[in-house]
């Protein structure tokens, strides 16, 4: 079977200019996600989708495989559609090009998940979260789920909302929140579908793609994961991250 992950990379971000190529501990954010996907044991192939010779220049002098893609393309689901039509594959890994610390177990439970139910078109993380600052933070999108781990719904409001909750603790008696990660994994036919489909109003109101796909009636698969995610949006994000890699190598030693 071939897996292909896809990392979409965009040199021009509002929060944080040139993020692939910022310095994080001596490696660049796009080397470093990169590295990451290649510890998974199902990808079988690697390819960055970029906008930007810059970006394309680093991946080359790494040794990856990069692909150029137009800059007025709208959303990395797009980018890696595109390069996912010039090559074969049963299916297509969304690896965000701003998780330098992602898990590549969380890569192969994910991709698992779809090999294994023939009636999802899209699996994806998400983790059980008791944190405040993850229900309440828009900017963490949070998912509920049916009892076949298919998610309901996505939103960046907190889900489900606690009717009697007279403080921001009473939401966590009892009420499992989940959170979720921007893995996806895509069965390659699908892919090419899916981003055919024109924007629907949910998406547009939350700014989340997966709404299209549950607007338009198909099932995404959720993997509870235990493995954490670290996406890197803004100068504070890097800070973090450069924090923990450098504690996890002092821990190390």
């Amino acid at each position: 079977m071939n897996i292909i992950a896809i990392i979409p990379s965009r040199y021009a971000s509002t929060r944080l200019p040139a993020k692939p190529l910022v310095d994080i501990c001596g490696t660049t954010m796009i080397q470093r996600v990169y590295d990451q996907a290649k510890k998974s044991k199902l990808v079988t192939d690697i390819i960055v989708a970029t906008d930007d010779e810059r970006i394309a220049s680093v991946v080359k002098s790494f040794g990856g495989k990069v692909q150029m893609t137009p800059a007025d393309i709208q959303s990395g689901s797009d980018r890696i559609a595109l390069v996912a039509k010039s090559h074969r594959a049963d299916i297509v890994v969304n690896v965000q090009g701003d998780e330098p610390l992602i898990d590549p177990l969380m890569i192969d439970q994910t991709i698992q998940a779809l090999i294994d139910d023939p009636h999802a078109v899209v699996s994806t993380a998400v983790k059980k979260t008791m944190s405040d600052q993850d229900v309440f933070n828009p900017n963490v999108v949070k998912v509920v789920l049916d009892k076949n781990q298919y998610a309901l719904y996505f939103s960046r409001s907190p889900i489900p909302h606690i009717r009697d909750a007279k403080k921001d603790r009473d939401w966590f008696n009892g009420m499992p929140f989940y959170k979720h990660f921007g893995l996806y994994v895509y069965r390659a036919n699908f892919l090419q579908q899916y981003t055919a489909f024109p924007q629907t109003l949910l998406e547009t109101a939350e700014k989340l793609e997966q709404l299209r796909i549950l607007e338009h009636g198909f099932k995404i698969k959720c993997v509870i994961t235990e493995y954490e995610s670290f996406p890197v949006d803004t100068p504070e994000d890097l800070t973090k991250v450069v924090e923990y890699i450098k504690k996890s190598s002092t821990d190390s030693h």
